[in-house]
């Protein structure tokens, strides 16, 4: 077998999204798993939605995730270039060669002609396929039609025979019969070809072996291999991964979480966690791991075990396992990642880190840490719950928060360790377990019964905001401290 050739082909009409992330992993996983070639190339042939900043946005996507291509865009290659609007004399001789052997014609019809017969066949019941009025012109009527200043498309025509088989790698046998197909258009009006003829010509002469993309191509394929089949090309081997769908089992979108990669890197996920995720969406490890570093993933995949039912989306799993990477991480690296989510309220340096020892273990995306501010930040403490009322009607607990208040005024400056300590010499004075000590502290506090270590809180907090919280907590129990 020859080397194993892989590519991605986006369109630069928006940026990155998780299903394109997901192909281009897949195949990415692919050719690093098969000492293979990973290409990545632009089809930029839609010229009213292509940009630049849509193709810059997709290269730095790929980077961020940690997709590096060997051959490609901005890397070149052997079978450059790897723009389509750069390789416009390469499709029109494909398509003169086509023409030359009587595989494809000329067509002058007009849109409304065009739909004129879509909605005759519509109305019948049948295909609406076109109906190659234009197959036969004589020379004198394309003579006609050209002086007439009608520019033409250029049509293939797909004559009936056996249908096309398509084996897939996911899919298994698929096959589509030809009258479904009819003469498609190749190459537009203006000379630009269309997407299912500009890609064969692509992958043929890039020398793809393996075409690894989303289901919704496969509605494509059949067009694809009788282009191959006219010019006496070998197709390359398909493989067709699921849709992604919601939660509710509809087509993802924006309602099921952001659809772009860019936009999961702004809310505070890291990029080995995202990559970790898409691989779940649609494949399936052989045991019960679900934590897979690229590397790990490179050993492990397998197009075996890729499904043909449709991967869901589920946010939660993807906080979950972005989470766990979170958890592993330094505390300078996660210093550094939080500070952007923090740098408008000025909390940086010292205070930045406890911060994020604090709450490391409390999160699961950087952006979430906000969520958390009001346990320090404010002069109002959370409301108490029912529960925790309960807490605070107890018999020691103005003895305990009177005690604590007054050994933090003695103290020079409130750490987490002269709270700590604090703590503990009301306990030993007062001879109560520690529940009973560290709760009604807590709660005077924040509020809340649980969540982070209150010695990092009331330091975070810091003197006057500790003191004017514990101040209200007693005066809302009926005594001054």
């Amino acid at each position: 077998m020859s080397k194993v050739r892989v590519r991605f082909a986006p369109s630069p009409t928006g940026p990155l999204h998780i299903g394109g992330a997901r192909s281009a992993l897949f195949n990415y996983l692919y050719a690093k798993q098969n000492n293979g070639d990973f290409v990545v190339r632009i089809e930029d042939t839609d010229l009213e939605r292509s940009s630049l900043e849509s193709e810059k946005n997709i290269k730095e996507s790929l980077h961020w995730l940690g997709i590096d291509w060997n051959e490609g865009i901005d890397i070149g290659g052997p079978c450059m270039p790897y723009r389509q609007t750069e390789r416009l004399e390469t499709y029109k001789e494909a398509a003169q060669i086509l023409l030359e052997k009587g595989l494809a014609y000329y067509c002058y019809c007009s849109e409304e002609e065009i739909e004129a017969e879509r909605q005759a066949a519509l109305a019948k019941g049948e295909m609406p396929n076109y109906s190659g009025r234009c197959r036969n012109l004589t020379a004198e009527e394309k003579a006609a039609k050209d002086a007439a200043g009608i520019k033409p498309v250029i049509r293939l025509r797909v004559d009936e025979g056996e249908p096309i088989v398509v084996k897939d790698m996911v899919r298994g046998q698929v096959s589509f019969e030809r009258d479904g197909i009819g003469d498609f258009v190749i190459v537009k009006s203006d000379g630009i070809p269309v997407y299912n003829f500009a890609v064969v010509v692509d992958d043929h002469l890039m020398g793809i072996t393996h075409v690894l993309r989303g289901e919704e191509h496969l509605s494509n394929t059949p067009r694809q291999i009788a282009v191959y089949q006219a010019l006496g090309w070998e197709p390359p081997i398909f493989g067709h991964i699921s849709l992604i769908l919601g939660t509710d089992r509809t087509k993802m979108s924006k309602r099921h979480g952001s659809t772009s990669v860019v936009a999961y890197q702004k809310e505070g996920y890291l990029p080995e966690a995202l990559v970790n995720f898409l691989a779940l969406l649609g494949w399936a490890p052989e045991g019960e791991e679900e934590i897979f570093t690229i590397e790990d993933l490179v050993k492990a995949f397998s197009m075996d075990r890729v499904s043909k039912r449709p991967a869901v989306f589920d946010i939660e799993k993807l906080k979950w396992i972005n989470g766990q990477y979170l958890r592993k991480l330094p505390i300078e690296e996660l210093v550094k990642y939080v500070a952007p989510y923090l740098k408008d309220l000025g909390i940086e340096g010292e205070r930045l880190g406890l911060v994020c020892m604090t709450f490391a273990n409390h999160i699961n995306t950087f952006n979430e840490i906000r969520n958390f501010l009001p346990l320090f930040m404010g002069e109002e403490a959370e409301p108490m719950t029912e529960e925790a009322k309960a807490v605070m009607a107890e018999a020691t607990v103005a003895q305990v928060l009177k005690l604590f208040y007054a050994k933090m005024a003695l103290a020079d400056e409130v750490k987490p360790e002269t709270v700590k300590t604090a703590l503990k010499q009301i306990r030993k004075e007062l001879g109560l377990g520690g529940a009973q000590v560290f709760m009604p502290v807590r709660i005077a506090l924040t509020g809340n019964q649980h969540g982070p270590d209150i010695d990092k809180l009331a330091a975070l907090m810091g003197r006057e905001i500790m003191n004017i919280r514990l101040q209200k907590a007693a005066k809302a129990l009926g005594f001054e401290l």
